[in-house]
């Protein structure tokens, strides 16, 4: 069993993104760091929409500075939209975003997503982006992913964007290192350092696998891999 009590708490990690709102509105410095980012981003949102083309109502976890909902906004307009977050000020910069493209509804909610309480079959889409690699415990996994499938109304569809480890130990390390390869190609080795500093620090995510099985083990009929490259990887689920 794995420890995490060295960790960050979720304070810390609330008070990292309170100060980082400005680099997160902008996808190109907010997500320099994740490869392949607008391309999970374009193809999370496009599977959203083949999906539930009809959609009126999505769920952004851990939603930053909105980037997720915008770009769905592009392409399924006027959705009404629950922005959750940690972060007050992060929250605060996503409901302006959406609301300057949107004349849906904008719930924001600043909370961790293992506090936050909707009724059965409220949405027909939610996503989550970069944010589900700080659960911790097996027992908050699928905690969280079986109040996401509840949530969800039949026919709905769930997807993640995220950081991911590997099953094999020796593979997470050989893709950790050609990740800090790239980080320092974007930087330099002190970049590299601080960057693999603040992930082992901050982050505790899991192979597509494990939540491709857990996301079966809550219900959904069917899993979908969409992109993997190295350390990230777009992926989700249907519920029939």
């Amino acid at each position: 069993m794995k420890n995490y009590t060295e960790k960050s708490t979720v304070e810390e990690i609330k008070e990292r993104f309170d100060n980082d709102v400005e680099r997160f509105s902008n996808l190109d410095t907010g997500q320099k760091t994740t490869i392949d980012a607008a391309l999970c981003l374009e193809l999370i949102t496009d599977a959203a929409k083949y999906v539930n083309k009809n959609a009126t109502q999505v769920l952004d976890i851990g939603c930053g500075a909105g980037n997720f909902t915008l770009k769905l906004l592009s392409k399924l307009p006027d959705l009404n939209c629950t922005l959750i977050d940690l972060s007050s000020p992060m929250l605060e910069r996503a409901e302006q975003r959406v609301a300057a493209v949107s004349s849906g509804t904008i719930t924001p909610l600043q909370s961790d997503i293992r506090l936050v309480h909707f009724e059965e079959s409220s949405f027909d889409i939610i996503m989550a982006g970069a944010v589900l690699h700080h659960l911790r415990e097996d027992s908050d996994w699928e905690f969280v992913f079986s109040k996401i499938y509840s949530w969800l109304k039949p026919g709905g569809s769930f997807w993640i964007s995220d950081l991911i480890e590997h099953d094999s130990p020796a593979i997470s390390a050989l893709f950790i290192d050609k990740y800090g390869d790239y980080i320092e190609s974007i930087g330099d080795a002190a970049y590299r350092k601080h960057v693999l500093d603040y992930v082992q620090k901050e982050d505790s995510p899991r192979s597509v696998t494990y939540q491709l099985d857990l996301m079966k083990k809550v219900g959904f009929a069917s899993t979908e891999l969409l992109h993997k490259n190295m350390c990230f990887a777009a992926f989700g689920a249907i519920k029939l």
